[in-house]
């Protein structure tokens, strides 16, 4: 009993040292040494979580302080480094020179605590002269714990290329030994996490000293690990702390194609993913960071799809690497890049079996995360996974939508900008809005749809936005302004988005000048603004008729969609006088306009130098480009009273159109339905009408 009150009086007296010193530390007052000394024993593991999450606290807020003092004086980062060092060296060798096993895990602990907050301070500590050998000391101890301490530190050391500079060969074989041990799982997963970071550290640090033969022994031995880890992960059944180094081994080795195949597994990823899932229900989102961000980058690698580069971003590439010195590390990536297991049809399947393992269930707990890390490869995976058509309909059933806008939402950033992290969970909800409509996407609720407004804007108006991007974003607001007028008009009034679509209509991509047509077609359809924008009301005369030459324009180019959508607009505007009053002006002018339209109708009217003529072989149109054709043709003739009489049969004597409603009316360019037909026969008689008065006069 005794004992157990001591040891509750020793834990409330280090919580009270751990409050005072971070109560100094936010008033830049220098530590005592009592406090300091209670610092280093809070990360003993025998201590409770809450300790050690109250303890990285002050750890952190010690570290931010001297460095911001450091800044101030206008020191260099290194004295910040060195300062940091010099409070925090003598304590931890003080503990290592103790003969006490918990004293020596007391300092190996925070120095593995000290890699997390600074790794900078961390690696001096490491690298000074004669720790490493004080350290190698330890490795003899038949004290698990210590043992576990120790290869924990070496760990983290082995991560940062400095510390691996210094690493003993006798620590690199007792680490092997452990790895190989079957007794205490936590030590063995440790010891495996370690060699995997050497291993990669190590080929990093001397890329161009590596040797082709040697690439397939690293290869085994990735495998090797990969199946002991997955095999240790799959036999847990409690909390043991070891699970966190094996996810963390696995997380460095799923980027190999090889070992992202084998984990792909259905009854791996359900482990991992269960393994998240019961941790966050227990113990809070914020705990157990290595678990949730190691499960999450290893469906991220395993998901994600060989990156599409164009020739000019490949020349760029190379160019990168020349200047790199064409280390052997860039060609081993170009190497991995196109494994076979990297093509598209696998990553599909790998993408298919994490969401029957249980993904999406992940994702729903872990969306709107506060760590940055974790919501930016939420973001990632969920872009995988609805690259796929076929699987975007389970990530909807699944929250998709509900979970991307609160990882959205969760970026912070100012009014008027967004980092550009948030680009990727956009453009993944931007393939949802597009595949499906509105209403099974973001449900009746129109406020939903009013709040996806905004990032999707973002998506087309981003600076580091790709055309991708772009072209995604502007199709997502294409179905949005579609709904509704109440929709389209919010998507019409987001600050500057016009302008850059507009922009977009002259862009050198097909794709893009197609989205952007048949955005500027949906917003003309629901918004009064957009409409009046472009020519639907009275005013703006040159700025209208130069909106309504480019819509001539756009209605005369290869790609159909994009035409069907520029001349669907300029279908609806032509109900208005004064944008027909604008059509007839650019024919007066140039000539050109009215064949145009003609050729909605005929594709054989030629225009240029041949204008009125056409081809001797009927063509037939697109049924929709041949109703848009003759309801603007129908739309200009009924406002014919505003218009020079002489001029306009002039015009359309120039431009063919007798010919081309002839040849309509009389089946030499195809079968119309009725309701072509009888539009079709209301402009020829206009024709005629017009045509009789002018010769009368």
């Amino acid at each position: 009993m005794e004992t157990g009150s001591t040891s509750a009086s020793s834990a409330q007296g280090i919580e009270e040292s751990l409050d005072a010193l971070l109560d100094r530390a936010r008033r830049s007052q220098s530590p005592l040494p009592q406090q300091l000394s209670s610092l280093v024993a809070a990360f003993t593991p025998s201590h409770p979580p809450p300790s050690h999450t109250k303890a990285y606290l002050v750890l952190s807020t010690l570290c931010q302080t001297v460095r911001s003092s450091a800044s101030e004086k206008s020191q260099q980062e290194d004295a910040a480094t060195e300062s940091l060092a010099c409070i925090f060296q003598p304590l931890i060798a003080s503990r290592l020179s103790e003969t006490k096993d918990s004293d020596i895990i007391a300092g190996v602990s925070f120095l593995y605590a000290l890699f997390q907050v600074d790794r900078q301070s961390a690696s001096y500590i490491f690298q000074d002269e004669g720790f490493v050998d004080l350290l190698s000391t330890l490795i003899i101890s038949p004290s698990p714990p210590l043992s576990l301490a120790v290869a924990r530190l070496f760990a983290q050391a082995s991560g940062h290329k400095t510390c691996r500079a210094v690493f003993p060969t006798e620590a690199v074989t007792w680490l092997r030994s452990q790895s190989r041990q079957a007794g205490d799982q936590a030590i063995r997963a440790a010891g495996i996490l370690a060699l995997i970071k050497l291993s990669r550290g190590t080929a990093s640090d001397s890329s161009n000293l590596v040797k082709t033969s040697s690439l397939g022994n690293v290869e085994r031995q990735d495998e090797e690990f990969a199946a002991q880890l997955m095999e240790m992960i799959a036999g847990n059944t409690d909390a043991r702390t070891f699970v966190n180094d094996a996810v963390e081994g696995l997380t460095y080795l799923s980027v190999a194609p090889p070992i992202k195949q084998s984990l792909a597994d259905t009854a791996v990823l359900k482990t991992l993913f269960t393994l998240v899932q019961k941790r966050t229900k227990s113990t809070g989102l914020h705990d157990h960071a290595t678990v949730l961000y190691g499960v999450l980058a290893i469906t991220a690698n395993i998901c994600t799809y060989k990156p599409r580069l164009s020739q000019e971003e490949r020349q760029v590439a190379k160019l990168h690497k020349l200047a790199q010195g064409g280390k052997q590390s860039d060609s081993q990536a170009d190497e991995e890049l196109s494994h076979p297991l990297d093509a598209d049809i696998h990553v599909q399947t790998r993408c298919r079996t994490a969401i029957d393992s249980g993904i999406l269930g992940v994702l729903a707990v872990v969306a709107g995360a506060e760590s940055a890390a974790s919501r930016d490869l939420v973001g990632r995976i969920y872009l995988s996974l609805v690259e796929d058509k076929g699987n975007r309909g389970r990530v909807l059933q699944g929250g998709g939508v509900k979970n991307l806008s609160r990882t959205i939402k969760s970026y912070p950033s100012p009014p008027d900008s967004l980092p550009s992290e948030a680009l990727v969970p956009i453009q993944a909800l931007a393939k949802l809005a597009i595949t499906s409509s509105p209403i099974q996407v973001f449900g009746p609720n129109e406020g939903n749809m009013m709040d996806a407004v905004r990032p999707l804007s973002q998506l087309v108006l981003h600076p580091s936005a790709s055309t991708l991007q772009q072209f995604e974003g502007m199709m997502a607001l294409t179905n949005l302004a579609s709904h509704s007028p109440i929709c389209a008009a919010k998507v019409a009034s987001f600050p500057n988005l016009l302008n850059r679509v507009e922009l977009l209509l002259l862009d050198d991509h097909t794709l893009v000048r197609r989205a952007s047509s048949e955005l500027i077609c949906n917003l003309i359809a629901g918004s009064d603004e957009v409409f009046a924008r472009y020519g639907g009301k009275e005013g703006n005369g040159q700025s209208n008729t130069s909106k309504i030459q480019l819509l001539i324009a756009m209605s005369d180019v290869e790609d159909l969609p994009t035409r069907l959508a520029a001349s669907g607009a300029l279908a609806m505007l032509t109900s208005t006088p004064g944008a027909c009053r604008a059509v007839f002006e650019l024919q007066r002018e140039r000539h050109r306009a009215f064949s145009v339209i003609g050729r909605l109708i005929d594709p054989s009217v030629q225009i240029g130098d041949a204008e009125g003529e056409c081809e001797a072989t009927p063509v037939k149109g697109d049924p929709g480009l041949v109703h848009r054709g003759v309801v603007c043709v129908r739309n200009i003739l009924s406002v014919e009273r505003s218009l020079s009489h002489a001029e306009l049969v002039e015009e359309v004597e120039r431009a063919g159109l007798f010919r081309v409603f002839s040849k309509l009316l009389n089946g030499d360019l195809g079968s119309y339905d009725s309701t072509i037909l009888q539009s079709a026969a209301e402009a020829a008689k206009m024709l005629a009408d017009v045509s009789t008065r002018v010769t009368r006069d």
